[in-house]
């Protein structure tokens, strides 16, 4: 009579006989090795002024970012709760409170946020009177089924969401700064479209010329994007805009695409700098689709860079070598956790690893800064 072996001591015996053979010497080891997953370096990357200023505090933006994310918390959470510190701080003028103001002296801010893994959105234009916009386009993003709420929707929302609405975001700098730039500015320009725009940009090009306006916060805005180790990548842009823009202006900062783009696993990639430069060619949705053929953040970053310089052809913004003659900077990372800062001209940006934040010059398309005609 066959004697038959049902699976328990088919197994049974199967296993006996490997350990047997192991111990005899008879059998080599053939399993693959395991794949040991060490993690994506966490890394954030922001703009300068995201490792330059506290609040008061004892951490920058990006610290302060980096240590939440690492810690465990969610990682838009983290990069907003840097980019507050810089918000609120009334010593930056390029977003938030003290923001510089537009051509009426009212200060408008914008801000937008993506969220890599819930693929959301979300953003605000013209907002008055809020002196935290990345929170309130996080809440568009996380209550409505809406990406952009501007002007005075924008306002009303915030305060349904809760948000105090003041009267004025200026602060005494902000607005001796504007008071300063008016007095600069031909009181004839009204009558001349041309004229009001090169004599308003001249005003504001002496100013930071004489030491009054770092030459970044003419332009405005703090980008940061992070990822942490699980590959989670978020981003946010927040900003006052160009100073003495006109009233309702709104720059690339809020439109997704243009000042921010997120796809998780991929990367993400900001900007500051000429607003209407990088709208014309969504340069940070650019950036990342470089990114996900292949490309170093660097070199994504510098063919983004290059687009601009040859889309710029009007002589107004053009210095005597028919460069651009104004500033656009670039803030990428990868899913890899490589990241890269890149710029038309010369600067520096913020990043913070492991090794702690730190500022870092960026990798510029031109060596020297532009030429005046």
């Amino acid at each position: 009579m066959t004697n038959k072996l049902n699976r328990r001591e088919f197994m049974a015996a199967s296993t006996a006989a490997i350990v047997g053979a192991a111990a005899s010497g008879t059998l080599k080891a053939q399993a693959p090795a395991l794949a040991v997953s060490k993690g994506i370096p966490p890394v954030v990357i922001a703009s300068s002024n995201g490792h330059q200023f506290k609040n008061g505090g004892d951490v920058t933006c990006v610290e302060r970012a980096f240590r939440m994310m690492t810690e465990g918390s969610d990682v838009l959470d983290s990069l907003i709760a840097g980019v507050n510190i810089v918000e609120l701080d009334p010593l930056d003028s390029s977003v938030g409170y003290g923001g510089l103001p537009n051509a009426d002296g009212v200060v408008q801010l914008d801000s937008s946020c993506m969220h890599g893994p819930k693929k959301r959105a979300g953003a605000v234009a013209c907002l008055e009177g809020v002196r935290t916009p990345s929170l309130v386009a996080q809440k568009v993003m996380d209550v409505t089924d809406h990406h952009l709420i501007v002007g005075k929707g924008a306002q009303d929302f915030a305060r349904l969401m809760g948000f105090k609405i003041e009267d004025d975001l200026n602060t005494s700098k902000s607005r001796q700064l504007w008071m300063e730039w008016k007095r600069r500015t031909d009181p004839e320009h009204w009558l001349d479209p041309d004229k009001r725009l090169m004599a308003g940009y001249r005003a504001g090009m002496s100013m930071v010329a004489d030491g009054l306006i770092d030459r970044d916060h003419h332009f405005g805005t703090i980008n940061c994007n992070g990822i942490n180790s699980k590959g989670e990548i978020c981003g946010i842009t927040t900003t006052s805009g160009l100073a003495w823009k006109i009233p309702g202006r709104v720059g690339d900062s809020p439109i997704l695409g243009a000042g921010l783009y997120v796809e998780d696993r991929v990367g993400a990639a900001g900007s500051t700098g000429r607003g209407e430069a990088n709208l014309y060619g969504l340069s940070s949705f650019l950036i990342v689709e470089l990114m996900r053929q292949g490309r170093h953040p660097k070199d994504a970053g510098l063919e983004a860079l290059r687009r601009i310089a040859n889309n710029t052809i009007d002589k107004r913004l053009c210095d005597a070598m028919g460069r651009p003659n104004f500033q656009v900077i670039f803030y990428s990372l990868n899913g890899k956790g490589e990241y890269a800062g890149t710029s038309m001209f010369p600067t520096k940006y913020a990043v913070c690893t492991e090794k702690g934040g730190q500022l870092l010059d960026t990798a510029a398309l031109y060596s020297e800064w532009p030429r005046r005609n």
